[in-house]
């Protein structure tokens, strides 16, 4: 049954996004875009921008996990295919999730939409206030150009990693908010949560 009305929602959610691709060529609005959909990068990262290793975390910071979660339930997230096949017990749940891919490998869990891109991935969340992106590095470069605010976990060591986030450009990106916490019996690394709003 689940599966089933999965399916019809995304169904449903398809139709929504022809919908909203006929409404801009015709300059139409609904009624939330008057609102600018905020789209927010939400990343943790080491201090030389190293994001992942071998497809997983580099580090295990169970506080960054409380604070991703807070941050992000009830919301919608977009994620590329591999960080949606590393989540380890399929679709997150208490949210949207939105799969940059055509393709998904099988055996992954329903709950989730589909989207060829993230200008499509976009007009899926007409109806949403604030999308999250999540990863991985090249949805986080191709999303840097609409972003609005980065919610950045700025995790404190030095780590093996394959993976990066893409440099940021200070220039574009003012940090507002920092709160700065040692490591402790739970969380083995230091770490600040920092907030970047770009600058108009």
């Amino acid at each position: 049954m689940y599966i089933c009305s999965c399916k019809i929602k995304k169904q449903l959610y398809e139709v929504d996004a022809v919908l909203v691709r006929i409404a801009s060529a015709f300059n139409l609005t609904n009624c939330h875009m008057d609102n600018k959909l905020k789209v927010s990068i939400v990343a943790a990262l080491a201090d030389d921008y190293a994001i992942g290793y071998k497809g997983k975390l580099p580090w295990n910071l169970p506080a960054d996990m409380k604070h991703f979660k807070t941050l992000t339930t009830g919301g919608t997230v977009v994620m590329g295919k591999r960080t949606f096949e590393s989540l380890p017990n399929g679709p997150l749940p208490n949210r949207t999730n939105i799969v940059l891919s055509s393709m998904i490998s099988e055996g992954v869990s329903e709950g989730y939409f589909e989207a060829n891109s993230l200008e499509d991935a976009l007009e899926l969340c007409s109806n949403a206030k604030e999308v999250f992106v999540i990863g991985g590095s090249a949805v986080y470069k191709q999303c840097a150009d609409v972003a609005d605010t980065m919610y950045l976990t700025w995790v404190h060591g030095k780590f093996k990693a394959d993976t990066y986030f893409p440099e940021i450009d200070f220039n574009v990106w003012k940090e507002v908010s920092r709160t700065d916490h040692p490591a402790d019996e739970k969380n083995e690394y230091s770490y600040s949560f920092a907030v970047y709003e770009k600058m108009k």
